[in-house]
């Protein structure tokens, strides 16, 4: 059967279409996307909920977001949701109304004033990249989370965010000075601490602002003793509207910013912020302290608090143990060691902060003498502790920890830990009685969980393992709800200290009392009085019929309990996502999804295209399909038919799948990045195998795929074909033909002209023939496509590396890798490929000789992609990559060099592949030159945005450069020429293409050096 089409789904409701229409044709300078995919992409956060917005608002400026409200003026039935980062755990700016995503273009710091200390920026810039602005000053933000590289202010305001050192810090409400916010009906609001005089002079006026004052006057001064009454005396307490602190009793000030801050969108949309700076203090030292038992950590942690310090975090033994597998410990694993003999199942992490040096040296050797004999008797379960005042470390430390949430997802099985009781507040003093019952709560219903949290705060966050997807264990979900609200009340706290209410809104009336209820409701009506800013959240307006969201509402495992098994285990790396969305990392330095930082766009990052998937083929299994089965197979369209398809391009979400999948550089920083490992490249090889079943492919595709064949037999005449391809007149035919530019041109002279060939020829028998001792002194040389063929002089230094160090270089006749046809989704011919090369390989792995390849990218392809495609039948050969090679050489064969000998630093740019697949390689390459006595810097950069032939094709060469701009540009000029070493070939390629010189291979660097200093 041929692949159905997908039918357009759901478009906006009439009076939308009829809104956005006018919106469009406003003065709003934003961008309006009603696609389905964009609408789907911000139909979930980072909770279990899914809501299908109408349309996607990206506002630029404030008077956009005017505009906004304005014309919803004539528009009565259109509602909106505020959306920053998209972090939240509880479904927070979910609506089936529309998304105004602030994200996109309102990221501007528009002013930072250090001598009175604070920052105004827009609602969508990033918490991490603020604190990056502000640290040349000596300052920072202080109110941390966890999602700090991607959680926007505009929602940590909305949600009165706060995590690490709130104790000492606070939240995020105690550091706005100011806001600037826009109501439902497009009035601008400014808020600061203002008297009561000058409050009740602006509450007799009749303006939205007016009204509004005249209720907070009515509720937070007229109601003020039963407020206090109400509300426990918690760091971490968060009502939704913070009538206690409206009003400052003292200070004779009302604030209505106070009840902005927290609201989570449902009173007006923030546009921009003054904030309260924090200095830096100029020490810092963590003490991680090690326990036989979580509740041992917890019961100490009081302890740890009295002893001053500024912060402490905790994590049990399940998130330690996961974090163990991840990318990240390889960075920490000597910051916290095992302790010989015991087993650690829980650990703080105790900090202190300092500008006097003399007074917190004082007080962590006093702590380590409590902690020293503590250990030696066994006392409060402490086994061991570990100190470092290195602050790149404790921030290392620390992204383990922030990492947790996302680790959490990672445990196998479909029951995975979920968010929705998982930001728990009581007072420290009653939180390990506590979680001994909530723990028990959980044992009693069979689940697993993870624990970390704030234990200084009385925060635990707990996540118990569930699968939605099981309509029983949906429903058990809502039971364990109602039993930990029932628990938080007993010891005095409540369900949502960190992450806010959401669809947790409708324990609100149980918590505050109908009379503080309805005060709350009054607020609402004076803000929002028709409930168009993200309604059912927190409360509905005092005279509206409308209900409040539910915990039992739509999950996102209620579309996919509808997907068949063998879908979703045909694309398992996409049903693996769990929202946490570390892949929205803002930082340019990171390699995670270069797509996504160079578009904005968030279907163009790993979540986006992971729920773009998803949704396919839950459509795809309602048209019909043989739901036995989901692969490139399973489809036959012939030629005519997929020509016939292109030309007349029927409206198909499979276009618009294709199309945020066709942005992907397939880097597979995401495969390691991403704590869920979700593997775009994976699933979008099956997308695409399976997509060409309709759809002709585009010529490139089939340029691409057969590289690895063309390159050898363009290689018989070199100089002839490139004579061709130096012609612009040729250049501008494959380009408007095939849609391919900038052409890499082949190498002259070839590899076997630059190199003995008699000399490193092979020849199985003769190297099967000797002995042991004689193989080790050998080495086989795996060639790649790009390097033998494009970059032969890395693979011929290569050859004399090997000698000058003593060996025997052997070149292995060229065998497709078939990582391109990986890429473009010719699925079936890299299976075919993959054995072929698979069963030479093996036969060589016989001869027990170290065989290694110079291009780690394809090296590794070796491993992921043909342990995936062929299973056991792949065999147990093993490529090595060239640092892998050269740290298994003893130490006796490197040259002797002395340190007057060392020239000037070079400077290391890894390949994103590599670095995120291999997290040591750089500290390796840096430690094998260090063997030489030559200094290597390792420098943090992000894509270079080639991604082996994706900077070549035409669609795609404005978003390459553009990557390359974000972070390459900027180190590349930081060095000389001379000193840049790149390990990738795609990387070496850009730099040439852009800066019109190329960087040396790291190898051919060590041969140099090796070569000067003999």
């Amino acid at each position: 059967m041929s692949l159905p089409r997908i039918a357009p789904q759901s478009s906006p409701l009439s009076h939308y279409q009829a809104y956005l229409t006018a919106l469009e044709n406003s003065a709003f300078s934003g961008d309006i996307d009603f696609s389905y995919g964009s609408r789907l992409v911000v139909a979930t956060d980072n909770s279990v909920y899914q809501k299908l917005p109408q349309a996607v608002i990206f506002p630029k400026n404030i008077a956009d977001m005017r505009a906004i409200g304005e014309i919803a003026n004539q528009h009565p039935l259109v509602k909106f949701s505020a959306r920053g980062g998209g972090t939240g755990t509880n479904g927070q700016s979910l609506t089936d109304g529309i998304v105004v995503d602030v994200s996109r273009y309102m990221t501007q710091i528009l002013e930072i004033n250090v001598e009175e200390q604070w920052v105004r920026v827009q609602a969508g810039v990033v918490k991490d990249a603020l604190n990056d602005a502000l640290r040349p000053h000596g300052f920072f933000f202080s109110p941390d989370l966890s999602t700090s590289n991607r959680a926007t202010l505009g929602g940590m305001i909305s949600t009165d965010a706060s995590g690490q050192g709130s104790l000492v810090y606070g939240k995020t409400s105690d550091h706005v000075l100011g806001l600037t916010a826009v109501l439902a009906n497009g009035e601008v609001l400014q808020t600061s601490s203002i008297s009561m005089e000058e409050a009740k002079k602006r509450a007799s006026d009749n303006t939205s602002e007016g009204k509004i004052l005249q209720q907070v006057l009515a509720t937070c001064v007229g109601k003020r003793d039963e407020i206090l009454a109400k509300f426990p005396r918690l760091n971490r307490f968060l009502t939704g509207y913070d009538l206690e602190h409206a009003y400052d009793d003292q200070k004779q000030q009302i604030d209505i910013g106070r009840l902005i801050t927290g609201a989570e969108g449902s009173l007006a949309m923030v546009a921009e912020a003054k904030l309260s700076l924090t200095p830096i203090a100029r020490h810092k030292a963590l003490v991680n302290i090690k326990y036989d038992s979580f509740d041992s950590a917890l019961r100490h942690a009081p302890r740890m608090i009295a002893a001053k310090a500024t912060s402490v975090e905790t994590v049990d033994s399940k998130v330690l143990n996961l974090a163990k597998t991840d990318i990240i410990w390889h960075s920490i694993a000597d910051l916290i060691t095992d302790v010989p003999n015991q087993t650690m199942l829980g650990l703080n992490m105790v900090e202190y902060n300092s500008n006097d040096e003399a007074q917190i040296k004082q007080r962590i050797a006093a702590l380590e003498q409590e902690l020293s004999e503590a250990a030696r008797t066994g006392e409060s379960g402490v086994i061991g502790y570990q100190v470092t005042f290195d602050k790149a470390d404790i921030s290392k430390i620390y992204a383990m920890r922030k990492k947790s949430v996302g680790l959490l997802g990672k445990t196998a099985g479909s029951q995975k830990p979920i968010a929705f009781a998982e930001d728990t507040a009581v007072p420290p003093e009653n939180l390990a009685d506590f979680i001994l019952e909530f723990r028990a709560l959980l044992d009693g219903h069979g689940l697993h969980y993870g624990m970390f949290g704030h234990v200084d705060a009385g925060v635990l966050h707990v996540r118990p393992a569930l699968d939605l997807c099981d309509i029983e264990q949906e429903k058990l979900m809502h039971t364990i709800s109602d039993e930990v609200v029932a628990l938080v009340a007993k010891y005095g706290g409540l369900m949502w200290g960190e992450h806010g209410k959401g669809y947790r809104s409708e324990y609100g009336p149980a918590f505050f009392g109908e009379s503080l209820f309805t005060e709350l409701r009054k607020i609402k009506s004076a803000f929002d009085p028709h409930n168009k800013m993200n309604p059912g959240k927190i409360c509905t307006p005092f005279d509206s019929n409308e209900e409040l969201v539910k915990v039992s509402d739509t999950k996102r495992a209620t579309f996919d309990r509808t997907i068949p098994v063998a879908f979703k285990s045909a694309l398992s790396p996409a049903m693996e996502c769990n929202g946490n969305g570390l892949c929205f990392n803002y930082d340019t330095t990171s390699p995670m999804c270069p797509s996504s930082k160079i578009t904005g766009d968030r279907r163009h990052s790993p979540k986006g295209r992971a729920g773009l998937i998803r949704e396919w083929i839950r459509l795809l299994s309602e048209q019909g399909v043989n739901t036995a089965k989901l692969n490139a197979q399973m489809f036959s369209s012939s030629w005519w038919q997929r020509w016939q398809n292109s030309r007349n391009r029927q409206d198909d979400f499979s276009h618009e799948v294709f199309d945020a999948l066709n942005g992907c550089l397939a880097c597979k920083s995401c495969s390691s990045q991403c704590p869920v490992k979700v593997d775009v490249p994976e699933f979008r090889s099956t997308f695409l195998s399976i997509y060409y079943q309709r759809y002709l492919r585009p010529l490139k595709d089939h340029m691409v795929a057969n590289i690895e064949r063309m390159a050898p037999i363009m290689a018989i005449v070199p100089g002839f074909i490139n004579f061709f391809l130096n012609q612009k007149f040729v250049q501008g035919m494959i380009e408007k033909s095939i849609g391919y530019v900038d052409t890499p041109l082949l190498s002259v002279p070839v590899l076997g002209d630059r190199i003995d060939k008699d000399e490193v020829a092979f020849d199985f028998q003769s190297l099967a023939k000797l002995d042991s001792a004689a193989r080790q002194r050998h080495v086989l040389i795996v060639q790649d496509p790009f390097t033998s063929y494009y970059d032969a002089q890395v693979v011929a230094d290569f050859v004399q590396l090997v000698k000058e160090l003593g060996l025997q270089p052997v070149l292995l006749p060229f065998k497709p890798n078939g990582k391109p046809e990986h890429v473009k989704g010719f699925l079936q011919r890299f299976a075919k490929t993959a054995a072929n090369t698979a069963a030479f390989l093996n036969q060589l792995q016989e001869l027990d000789i170290p065989m290694v390849g110079v291009d780690a990218s394809l090296v590794l392809c070796y491993r992921d992609e043909y342990t995936k495609t062929l299973g056991e039948a792949r065999g147990h050969f093993s490529v090595l990559t060239v640092h892998e090679w050269l740290l298994s050489l003893p130490e006796s064969i490197w040259p002797v060099l002395s340190a007057a000998q060392a020239t000037e630093p070079l400077a290391l740019f890894s390949h994103c592949t590599e670095k995120t697949a291999l997290p040591k390689s750089e500290n390796q390459w840096q430690s094998i030159f260090a063997r030489i006595k030559q200094p290597l810097d390792i420098v943090a950069v992000g894509c270079c945005g080639m991604a082996g032939t994706y900077g070549h094709e035409a669609d795609q060469k404005e978003r390459s450069l553009g990557i390359y701009a974000l972070s390459w540009e900027q180190a590349v000029q930081r060095y000389r020429a001379s000193q840049i070493l790149a390990t990738g070939y795609s990387c070496r390629s850009q730099v040439h293409r852009i800066e019109d010189f190329k960087p040396r291979h790291p190898l051919q660097a060590l041969l140099s050096l090796i070569r000067v200093h003999p």
